[in-house]
């Protein structure tokens, strides 16, 4: 940045701070880093001179925002040419929306043909830091009066999809998460680390994860791996329900159907070919 560029930087944010107007810059700072990104998303590359034009702002604004988004892989910038243009980290963002889109569009009939067999709620829920959020339900006739899980962040460690999603985390990130202070929401939820790792090491073995009233009294489920074309695990199916109906007897056969199901949806993904 040159001299007259700090200079009139400077300038810009003195008059930001004295005219109070701090809040209401950052949501414009923020729409016109969007408005970047679509500029370079239409036009492929382009110079600072440019981009200052098309979002008619000094040349010192347009050069602070493009630092920003090049800091954070958003856009990199090509030396030879002093063009920009977007940057890794896009493809990364579009590629873990796409997984959800394509999952929820997979998985709908999957869903629902594992709930009309077996009577009970289906679930599909991906990782979300550090929960488990489901983006995906279809109700059985036996669950007319479920809860509804659609767009909840569940525990990972008093789920069954949360075990699954936790087993198959790479070690050092699960390790950290069994590290924490694990809540208990009911007598019979796991929260010690050896235990759990216990749990984890059963759900890879016999290829998928069970929960009996760790969660909420009288709910039981479990829960299977979904795998992308990679073989990486994306997701988790799970099928719910009070454990009168989901009990020693009957979870053998929930399980084998689980895990039919997850299997499908992932050859649905991709995994396999």
């Amino acid at each position: 940045m040159t001299r007259t560029q700090k200079q009139a930087e400077r300038t810009e944010d003195t008059a930001e701070k004295q005219s109070g107007r701090g809040a209401g810059s950052a949501v414009q700072s923020v729409d016109r880093a969007v408005s970047v990104l679509e500029i370079l998303a239409r036009v492929g590359e382009a110079g600072v001179t440019e981009i200052a034009e098309e979002l008619d702002v000094h040349k010192s604004t347009a050069f602070r925002l493009l630092g920003v988004l090049e800091n954070r892989g958003l856009v990199a910038q090509a030396k030879d040419r002093g063009k920009y243009y977007l940057g890794a980290a896009v493809l990364r963002l579009a590629g873990a929306a796409a997984v959800r889109l394509d999952i929820s569009q997979e998985g709908v009939p999957v869903c629902r043909e594992l709930a009309d067999e077996l009577g009970e709620t289906v679930n599909i829920a991906v990782l979300d830091d550090d929960a488990a959020v489901n983006i995906m339900q279809a109700r059985g006739t036996a669950s007319v009066t479920a809860q509804n899980w659609l767009g909840r962040r569940t525990p990972l460690h008093a789920t069954s999809s949360g075990k699954v999603l936790l087993a198959h985390m790479p070690p050092t990130l699960r390790e950290g998460l069994l590290a924490r202070t694990l809540p208990r929401f009911t007598e019979r939820t796991i929260t010690g680390p050896s235990t759990l790792r216990g749990e984890l090491e059963a759900v890879i073995e016999q290829g998928y994860g069970l929960t009996l009233e760790e969660l909420e009294l009288g709910l039981a489920a479990v829960a299977a791996p979904v795998r992308a074309h990679d073989g990486k695990v994306i997701a988790a199916i799970s099928v719910s329900g009070p454990v009168y109906r989901m009990n020693a007897d009957r979870l053998p056969e929930l399980a084998k159907r689980t895990v039919a199901a997850g299997a499908e949806l992932s050859r649905r993904m991709g995994y396999g070919f």
